[in-house]
């Protein structure tokens, strides 16, 4: 058997709309922003205190620790049940169902909050595809720290994996646990593609299972960097 792991925004959801929207409900409740889509995505990645952090620190507030905390906590309340404008990265459920039809055990490992995640997981139906989940706050540490994606991996058998993820945080968690990267172009990267550590990169779901497939056995005479055309 083989494992494949999956980070949740800007990879297999296109969350960002719903960020922003929640994020510019708190500021507009202290009478500022808003933040732009482009802004969101950029503060995306690093999990909820960070999005924070970036989020106050672009419209000028300078909170203490304690009010930081609170901000985070009204965040992460409001945002827990605010699907309606994320949506699911397309083909992304063909190719779940794909992958565990050819016997890939899925995992997921994200910095989103566990709460907001097992709630967006179900929201679109996901969750039973996934046999393990760390959210951000799930263990004392988060991306890029290997220790999240080291945890599904245990959970699913500790298997030959692949991690998929769509930023820099994602390549590096990767590479600190030693695993293939497989980068989904089409999130919420900063950088070029050819500036990321990768060993598959692609830009539709519906080629992962076949690229995702030659990566973990790839045949005589075969590269060990992939890539779908983009």
């Amino acid at each position: 058997m083989k494992a494949i792991i999956f980070d949740l925004d800007g990879t297999l959801i296109d969350s960002a709309p719903d960020i922003r929207a929640t994020a510019n409900t708190v500021l507009a409740r202290r009478g500022l922003g808003p933040i732009t889509l482009a802004q969101t995505r950029g503060f995306i990645g690093a999990g909820a205190g960070a999005f924070i952090t970036r989020l106050v620190a672009a419209v000028g507030l300078e909170p203490g620790p304690e009010e930081l905390r609170a901000l985070e906590a009204e965040f992460i309340a409001l945002y827990e049940t605010a699907h309606t404008h994320t949506r699911l990265y397309a083909g992304v459920e063909a190719a779940l169902d794909a992958l565990a039809a050819d016997g890939w055990a899925l995992g997921l490992c994200t910095n989103k909050p566990i709460g907001p995640t097992r709630t967006v997981l179900a929201h679109f139906g996901l969750a039973r595809r996934f046999a393990a989940v760390v959210g951000g706050d799930s263990l004392p540490v988060r991306k890029p720290a290997p220790d999240p994606l080291r945890h599904v991996q245990a959970a699913l058998g500790d298997l030959p994996t692949i991690y998929v993820g769509d930023s820099e945080v994602d390549a590096a968690t990767a590479r600190a646990a030693g695993t293939p990267f497989a980068l989904f172009t089409e999130g919420y990267r900063h950088g070029p593609v050819d500036t990321i550590p990768h060993q598959l990169a692609f830009a539709r779901f519906d080629t992962l299972p076949a690229l995702a497939g030659a990566l973990l056995d790839p045949g005589p005479g075969s590269n060990t960097t992939l890539a779908q055309p983009l």
